[in-house]
């Protein structure tokens, strides 16, 4: 017998490999193309191109806003950091899979920096909250950076450390972001895809805290 609280510990507290859910061998389906550019939506990053993954939360407003990015090529949505393979949607709501919503951003570095997508991530949410992100509750929720190269590595934590201090000085908690190289990334289901684009009044949680995020000029390139 479950009761409410423990359901909810479940939800803010990561699953041991124990208690993760099984998953699946096979991709869940998703959709074939990104609903706003058309572009193939496995397609893989152009040379040239590199490739991060944000959690800011609620992944429905957080793709819109790196599509809405200039210089950024292609976007889709889906779960990583976890355990359970090929998670559903319904599946990562549980919280026994142990994975972030997160938006996979394909970017062109000559048309945008990735300090310019770390000041869209770090100003477009609450990096604070640790296992939510407003009224949104759950490991699903939590703040993500994950990166494909040592470079994004090495200035998200450099920008983690100086956007903290910033947030500290106007009385806000520390950074629970977590910064990690990109684990496994898993599609979510094709009604997430480019949510916000196929249903423009849909639910949209983010919220900054109104501190601008002045990135090192060391990562600013």
């Amino acid at each position: 017998m479950f009761f409410l609280g423990d359901i909810m510990n479940k939800k803010v507290k990561m699953p041991a490999a124990s208690e993760a859910l099984p998953g699946r061998t096979a991709p869940i389906p998703t959709s074939e193309r990104h609903y706003v550019s058309g572009v193939a939506q496995k397609a893989d990053a152009p040379e040239g191109m590199e490739t991060v993954y944000f959690g800011m939360g609620c992944f429905w407003g957080a793709e819109r806003l790196f599509w809405q990015t200039s210089g950024v090529w292609l976007t889709a949505v889906g779960y990583a950091g976890g355990i359970t393979p090929n998670p559903t949607y319904q599946e990562t709501c549980t919280g026994l899979t142990g994975h972030a919503e997160v938006v996979k951003v394909i970017y062109d570095p000559q048309k945008v920096s990735f300090a310019d997508l770390l000041r869209v991530f770090w100003e477009s949410h609450d990096p604070t909250q640790g296992m939510r992100q407003g009224n949104d509750v759950g490991t699903t929720y939590r703040s993500t950076i994950y990166t494909t190269t040592e470079a994004q590595l090495h200035a998200a934590e450099a920008s983690k450390a100086d956007y903290e201090k910033a947030l500290k000085a106007r009385g806000l908690g520390r950074v629970t972001t977590q910064i990690m190289a990109a684990p496994t990334f898993y599609y979510a289901e094709e009604d997430h895809q480019q949510y916000l684009a196929k249903n423009p009044y849909g639910y949209c949680g983010l919220q900054g805290t109104g501190v601008a995020c002045q990135v090192p000029a060391s990562v600013a390139s």
